[in-house]
């Protein structure tokens, strides 16, 4: 029999009765004569409440307590899903992630995945049952502590599954249809997209798409697992993202555009009045990586503190706004060797982000995209570009009308009618 992974996010369990709507749905599959796994995240919002409940305890509650706190959520979706299940004449054993042999490094709240060993689930899809997997946690390796894997988590835990079990396809279902030009919440005439490669999926989660996380994506690029996103809401098919769907027999001609990705949470840090000599950069760069901080998009500029020495320079880059603090601090911490003239930080900026295969061949891409801003009326702070991917920080407050306008620039407004978002909570 072919393996089936599953993922089935907040939304999609947020209730008893969505938790029934779910275990129809696995039963159906199971019963069409597949092997199925079954990923959950937490119900609804469970984490986030967690996560208060912490805070309210303690405003620094011990990482690896945290860990344990949280995965409680998970635990707790997998059991009713599997009682669920069993409703249905079907039998269905739930395990946490440990249990699943999902093998995890030391990082409590941001683990990432060593192996997974999926012995116990092997045994339950070979007798027949449903397997229910707690999404979002692991086990270390060496302490042998409970982890989480931090945000996108869950959709993790399933391609690492589909990739150990050898899944035909990882199916990851969520509030909506699929993967749309746009983030239908904002942008109701966005379009679904019917097939998306590994890259163009890898760069629109880059660039704050939320409908799978980045380490997903990549995961299922390393292991060549083919994701269908799909809503648990509707019998719709939804978007088919693999490797090289643009090839070979069946396949369709790239599209210009994919789609657009927006994000708020970055922030931006310009150290005014850099010396511009061998290895400043390397200095700066180096502490802030040694700091384990993320960067995304880096300009360097004749500096503002004094335009008439050129031998000044203004570096200005973006990285997550929960980090925005610490990394001020690290380059406070190396002022005296770099000897800059100060430090601005921006927390109210925005990023969007054109994606598509198709812009290899077509140019005018960029003009376009520059054109449809300007004619907003929206100021470019920062330009970023790759072969499939072209992407500017604006104001924040001007990023959902940045959106719209690039939106109906290149034409990808849909023309059947506005796109459905069935949940209102979680994933």
């Amino acid at each position: 029999m072919s393996i089936v992974v599953q993922k089935y996010g907040g939304s999609s369990v947020a209730d008893a009765e969505a938790i029934k709507r779910v275990a129809r749905r696995i039963v159906e599959t199971r019963r069409a004569g597949h092997s199925v796994c079954v990923v959950v995240s937490a119900m609804g919002d469970t984490t986030d409440e967690l996560l208060d409940l912490a805070e309210q305890v303690t405003p620094g509650p011990p990482a690896r307590e945290l860990d344990m706190l949280l995965t409680s959520g998970e635990r707790i979706s997998m059991a009713l899903v599997a009682m669920a299940i069993a409703q249905h004449g079907v039998e269905a054993r739930s395990f946490t992630g440990s249990q699943a042999g999902v093998i995890t490094d030391a990082a409590h709240g941001a683990a990432r995945i060593i192996d997974v060993t999926p012995g116990r689930i092997e045994d339950a899809l070979g007798a027949g049952h449903v397997a229910i997997v707690a999404g979002f946690q692991g086990v270390s390796q060496t302490t042998k502590d409970i982890t989480t894997l931090g945000r996108g988590g869950s959709d993790t835990t399933a391609v690492a599954l589909a990739a150990a079990l050898h899944a035909d396809v990882c199916e990851i279902y969520t509030d909506v249809d699929g993967v749309f030009t746009a983030d239908p919440r904002i942008l109701p005439t966005a379009r679904k997209v019917d097939v998306l490669s590994m890259e163009e999926m890898l760069d629109l989660a880059a660039n704050g798409s939320k409908i799978l996380h980045l380490r997903c994506v990549e995961y299922a690029r390393r292991y060549g697992i083919p994701i269908h996103v799909r809503s648990s809401w509707s019998q719709r098919e939804g978007t088919w993202i693999k490797d090289n769907p643009y090839q070979g027999e069946g396949a369709v001609e790239a599209p210009i555009i994919a789609g657009i990705a927006h994000d708020r949470s970055e922030a931006k840090i310009t150290i005014v009045g850099v010396p511009d000599r061998v290895g400043v950069a390397a200095r700066i760069f180096g502490a802030i990586a040694d700091a384990g901080l993320n960067i995304d998009m880096i300009v360097q500029n004749v500096s503002v503190a004094d335009a008439a020495d050129t031998a000044k320079t203004d570096i200005s880059f973006t990285l997550p706004q929960g980090d925005g603090a610490k990394g001020v601090q690290v380059l406070q911490g190396i002022k005296s060797d770099v000897d800059y003239h100060d430090l601005l930080l921006d927390d109210s900026i925005g990023k969007i982000a054109l994606v598509g295969a198709g812009m290899k061949s077509h140019p005018g891409v960029s003009a376009r995209f520059f054109r449809a801003l300007a004619d907003a009326g929206i100021n470019i702070e920062m330009i970023s570009t790759s072969e499939i991917r072209v992407s500017a920080v604006t104001r924040a407050d001007q990023l959902d009308d940045a959106v719209r306008a690039v939106h109906t620039a290149f034409g990808l407004d849909s023309t059947e009618g506005e796109a459905i978002v069935y949940g209102g909570t979680g994933r």
